[in-house]
């Protein structure tokens, strides 16, 4: 049995695959603790799984309508540009005292292996204070280059794989920025020399690179065969509810009083006008001659008034409602995408940012869902033209079908638990 630390920040997305994965190493016998912000503590004791508290400052942040602007523009390169200028300021103290909160984690916790999150910048150093495993654990392919596509978040041009690889060289130069503040870290809070790439941390202090296991199925998104040895795919790092979960009655009847809805939500992407994105989806419905189930999520969507085909919740675990829909439309963040994947159905991607474009794209290439319908060009037709085609044709549902029953037939959490007790086991 070793002591493992997993740390992320971020928001829900990032933080219930590793929630999934501590509690699948749990379950393997390991003393695990779950470091994240703060407002995750409930829901990791709702899987019984230790927590320490990180501070919720970014994810404040986040919320502002500052920070929500700064997320609706962060597309595209430029996008991406003007969205670290804008929040650079205010995120770059946040970052620092994260940095303080996970040292003081660790210390409480004195971890053998360190499983953590891209942006938990300190935690490979940390892990060398301690004399610790660091293992990078992501579900965003966006850490290890390859000549197969460009890094997450860049344009996705069709150069070549010189392009491709030259992606994650321009990522790297921009972690840079970040090195004078993770250096400090280093020399004044753990004692440790200055090292060259402090904020990426590729590899260990005596130049090991550091292992990179992904949270990704190979049904979507096959290895890389230029891939080192050193990164794997496990497949997905799924959690699902605890328990039986009860729906309320009226989603019960809703759901049994006609033909499946087609379940809609955008979790925290609200962007500058959920109003507007609301009105665009019943809009789309209506016109595809669809029931719907609306889930508003944290703060994604604002639903009122709607027509009695339309049913308006909260939320609902992904487990239990996309298999009993007739096609899922969210925005395409990692986690959703592969519950709508693993349940069969017919997916549309309306991406906000970043990776969600990634996803989108590789969901249409793979047949199994429409072309993404970005937030930004979302109308009540476009959506409603999306839903038709994954509604109405059959090669998309029945591949839909089969990629369900492959990615089913996965244990992603026991694969990544058996990568991380073999890099256990080398160290």
């Amino acid at each position: 049995m070793s002591r493992v630390l997993v740390t992320t920040v971020g928001s829900r997305g990032d933080v219930q695959p590793y929630l999934a994965l501590a509690k699948g190493l749990q379950g393997a016998g390991h003393d695990v603790t779950l470091a994240t912000c703060e407002r995750f503590g409930p829901f990791a004791a709702e899987h019984g799984v230790p927590f320490v508290a990180l501070s919720d400052e970014i994810l404040q942040l986040l919320d502002t309508d500052a920070g929500r602007d700064a997320i609706e523009e962060s597309t595209g390169l430029f996008g991406m540009l003007k969205t670290n200028v804008k929040l650079a300021k205010a995120a770059g103290p946040i970052n620092e005292r994260l940095m303080h909160d996970v040292w003081a984690a660790a210390q409480a916790v004195q971890p053998e292996v360190m499983v953590y999150h891209p942006k938990a910048l300190a935690a490979p150093h940390v892990a060398e204070k301690l004399g610790a495993t660091p293992v990078l654990g992501v579900v965003v392919p966006a850490t290890v280059a390859t000549r197969d596509f460009p890094i997450v978040g860049l344009p996705a041009w069709r150069l070549g794989a010189w392009y491709n690889r030259l992606t994650y060289r321009l990522t790297a130069l921009g972690y840079a920025n970040y090195d004078t503040m993770v250096n400090r870290f280093r020399t004044e809070t753990l004692g440790l020399p200055k090292r060259k790439g402090a904020a990426l941390a590729a590899t260990t202090h005596d130049g090991r690179p550091v292992p990179v296991v992904h949270g990704i199925s190979e049904q979507l998104l096959p290895r890389p065969a230029d891939w080192p040895e050193w990164a794997s795919l496990t497949g997905y790092w799924f959690l699902d509810a605890p328990g039986e979960w009860t729906p309320s009655p009226e989603l019960v009847e809703f759901l049994e009083a006609g033909d499946s809805p087609v379940y809609v939500g955008f979790g925290s992407m609200a962007g500058r006008n959920p109003e507007r994105l609301t009105r665009a989806v019943v809009e789309a419905l209506e016109t595809a001659g669809l029931r719907g189930v609306i889930a508003t999520g944290w703060g994604g969507m604002d639903a009122g008034g709607l027509p009695d085909t339309v049913l308006r919740i909260d939320e609902a675990p992904h487990d239990w409602i996309f298999p009993r829909v007739a096609a899922v439309v969210h925005h395409g963040g990692a986690g959703t995408t592969a519950a709508g994947l693993r349940a069969g159905r017919p997916t549309v991607v309306c991406p906000f940012i970043v990776d969600q474009f990634f996803w989108g794209c590789l969901v249409a290439e793979a047949g199994v869902g429409s072309t993404p319908v970005p937030q930004k060009q979302l109308t009540g037709e476009r959506l409603a033209a999306a839903l038709r085609e994954v509604t109405t044709d059959a090669g998309i549902r029945e591949r839909a079908d089969a990629m369900g029953r492959r990615i089913r037939a996965e244990d992603g959490v026991a694969a990544a638990v058996a990568q991380i007790e073999g890099i256990l086991a080398d160290a």
